[in-house]
């Protein structure tokens, strides 16, 4: 077993052949070639993985993940048709809030019989080492990563390995699923072809609302201060969609020294259309050893931005005007009170 590094640059005036079944021809007139075990080589000074397949003549962002403009022309480096022999399996697993015994036992045992697994460096050091042991072969990126990390997947599942795609939460919970099933189509095959399946897990929310004590058992909507992919802007006109109605809310990725401005504009949000003393939930690293659990009320929460609590690992829930605060834990009721005598 090994843990490889999706950052090697290769060197120009060198070739390398696929060992696991893909090669591509160069695509321009160079002889500056790599290649990788599992995925197709390509031209000009590439970035090579191990297993997966590298873009042409591309530099990266500092978090790893290339701008729209250095991506507007590139293409999938490997298709189905570059692999030779038959697939094996992809299978995108959610581990759940992050500690082993938050994972459930499909999860485990998915990852057991999984060759190879792919993730992001922070999940892939959450695994147990029975499971890190027991792979052929981890895969992991930084941050940012997603997409050459999910290509990788799809290319090792190709080559005819059984692969694991991990992230934390579930993996249709602003995860992975979806963009393993692109990069999939993108290929030129099918989910059925790779025999495809997701492993949920419990997401951020659930985890961090039972800590927090009942605030969910309502109406609840997500939302992601991430801008990574969605604009401000349209996360601001869903906030103000949603926050006049009586839902909870979840929000995921609220802080980031690049997304200061994101938070205090959703806190400004939320604070036009709710009271000040609504029950606020901040459950910071949620299963994992720097867990932190606080409750709040709204007109504290932007505060909250500048400490410890709230980052990247943070899931922040938003109560409505009916959720309280009994003993430390909050309480959304469900509505039994109108209709029954208890």
């Amino acid at each position: 077993m090994s843990t490889e590094n999706t950052d090697t640059t290769t060197e120009a005036s060198s070739t390398t052949e696929s060992s696991c079944g893909a090669t591509s021809a160069s695509e321009a007139s160079t002889d500056a070639s790599t290649g990788s075990k599992c995925g197709a080589s390509t031209t000009e000074e590439s970035t090579s993985s191990d297993c997966g397949a590298s873009s042409d003549a591309s530099s990266s962002s500092g978090c790893g993940a290339k701008t729209k403009s250095e991506t507007t022309d590139e293409k999938v480096a490997a298709t189905a048709e570059d692999f030779e022999g038959d697939p094996g399996r992809l299978i995108a697993v959610g581990l759940g809030p992050g500690h082993a015994e938050g994972m459930t036992q499909r999860a485990r045992a998915a990852l057991l019989e999984a060759e190879h697994i792919v993730g992001y460096t922070t999940y892939i050091d959450l695994l147990p080492d029975e499971i890190v042991e027991e792979a052929d072969d981890i895969y992991d990126t930084p941050m940012c990563g997603e997409v050459s990390r999910t290509e990788e997947s799809v290319d090792r599942a190709l080559a005819g390995n059984d692969v694991a795609i991990v992230g934390s939460g579930d993996p249709n919970v602003y995860a992975l699923g979806g963009l393993a099933l692109e990069i999939v189509e993108s290929k030129g095959t099918t989910p059925s072809a790779v025999d495809f399946e997701v492993v949920p897990g419990v997401p951020a929310a659930q985890s961090c609302a039972a800590r927090l004590g009942a605030p969910l058992v309502n109406d609840t909507v997500t939302v992601s201060l991430s801008d990574h992919l969605t604009p401000m802007e349209e996360i601001e006109s869903r906030l103000h969609a949603v926050a006049p109605e009586g839902f909870t809310i979840a929000v995921y990725n609220p802080w980031s020294r690049k997304r200061r401005e994101n938070w205090e504009t959703c806190c400004d949000i939320l604070l036009e259309h709710r009271s000040d003393d609504v029950p606020v939930g901040v459950v910071h690293g949620a299963g994992r050893e720097d867990e932190q659990v606080e409750i709040v009320e709204l007109s504290e929460l932007n505060a909250l931005g500048e400490t410890d609590l709230v980052d990247m690992t943070t899931t922040v829930l938003v109560g409505n005007e009916e959720t309280y605060v009994e003993d430390g834990r909050m309480v959304t009721p469900r509505g039994y009170e109108t209709k029954y005598d208890y």
